[in-house]
């Protein structure tokens, strides 16, 4: 009988190799090292589990060269935006496919990316206790023919594409009193100020997202949002910490102006997973929403991220005072910084997922 399953495993792990994928240039790629990779803890964690792990770096004009690269290997963990100085993964994704379907594993796999890294995920989960007043635009027709009406028989609203990140793509949209046709926006993109202009051409303006990206998300704004975002993040279905930041995306800027020091997000201050002021919400996730959200998404837990995160906004305090949370966004592309904690939780996952991999090919 084997006595020490962790050393067999651990001993079984040194002859496997993990790449961890991220994008970069051509210079970037001749010098990445595990010691000068902003993921350098990563590489530290996984290799205090046995576990050898090598850079990675990609673009697409050597995109052959990195799935060459990527087949010599056991597995791929990949950390690259959705959009990126105007490049998407429209590439990246069929090559991932690729190298996932001759046997590597990825995490996170393109097809788990489209089902809960999207803001779609934010209509297909409306139910679970994360829900808030959401709704979806699947085409142009649709967007031109509700969405005029739910912004006025409500308060503002928030219109997400479906693919992006650092605040790309989400608008808080609300109407101008006494006017008939005009609205006031503003652009969750760092450095945006409210504009006014009719409601026509802006819809005008959102009809591109209907491209790569596919569809538009609908939320009711929050009020709550000056209270800060908090950010869960997570290894597979374990919460692996959290971090919370007074953001300044959608609320207007200061008079000091868009570019002050005022006008500034303030730090992303983290925590581990058992910080006491979020235990509700670390039992909610794992608990009851992740789960849920699985069973939604038709995801098995053996295909959720290494490592993706959850953004929740405050929402309204319950009938006993206590703090309710909204989804705004998942997070499963690019999840980075962590804290201090996540590589550890990292590099369990990825050994569990290498024990299941050993185990089925036995």
């Amino acid at each position: 009988m084997d006595t020490q399953p962790h050393t067999r495993l651990r001993s079984e792990n040194r002859r496997c190799k993990i790449a961890i994928l991220s994008r970069g240039d051509a210079a970037s790629r001749r010098e990445a090292t595990p010691q000068n990779s902003r993921f350098v803890r990563v590489f530290e964690a996984l290799a205090a589990s046995g576990i050898a792990a090598v850079p990675v770096v990609y673009d697409e004009t050597f995109a052959d060269a990195v799935r060459d690269q990527l087949l010599t290997m056991d597995g791929v963990l990949v950390w690259v935006d959705p959009i990126h100085q105007g490049k998407t993964r429209a590439a990246l994704d069929p090559l991932l496919r690729e190298v996932a379907a001759a046997g590597p594993w990825v995490s996170a796999h393109p097809d788990v990316i489209l089902k809960m890294g999207v803001k779609d995920v934010l209509y297909r989960t409306r139910h679970l206790g994360w829900g808030a007043d959401t709704h979806r635009y699947a085409t142009v027709d649709a967007f031109r023919a509700e969405f005029r009406s739910r912004l006025r028989a409500g308060g503002p609203r928030v219109l997400k594409q479906n693919r992006g990140n650092g605040g790309q793509g989400v608008w808080k949209v609300e109407t101008v009193p006494k006017t008939d046709a005009t609205i006031r926006v503003l652009h969750a993109l760092r450095g945006s100020q409210p504009e006014e202009m009719p409601l026509a051409d802006f819809m005008a303006r959102c009809e591109q997202y209907f491209g790569w990206g596919g569809c538009i998300i609908d939320q009711a704004f929050q009020p709550r949002l000056p209270e800060g975002m908090i950010r869960c993040y997570v290894s597979a279905a374990k919460v692996a910490g959290f971090g919370h930041q007074l953001i300044k995306a959608l609320i207007p800027p200061p008079p000091q102006g868009p570019d002050s020091p005022e006008a500034q997000p303030g730090p992303r201050i983290m925590h581990g997973p058992d910080a006491p002021q979020f235990q509700a919400l670390r039992r909610l996730m794992e608990d009851e929403w992740i789960p849920q959200m699985m069973a939604a998404l038709t995801i098995d837990e053996t295909s959720l991220p290494v490592i993706w995160d959850a953004d929740f906004l405050y929402g309204p305090r319950d009938a006993d005072g206590a703090d309710t949370y909204v989804l705004c966004e998942i997070n499963a592309s690019s999840c980075f910084a962590i804290p201090d904690e996540a590589p550890a939780a990292i590099a369990q996952t990825v050994r569990d997922r290498i024990g299941r991999n050993m185990a089925s090919v036995r």
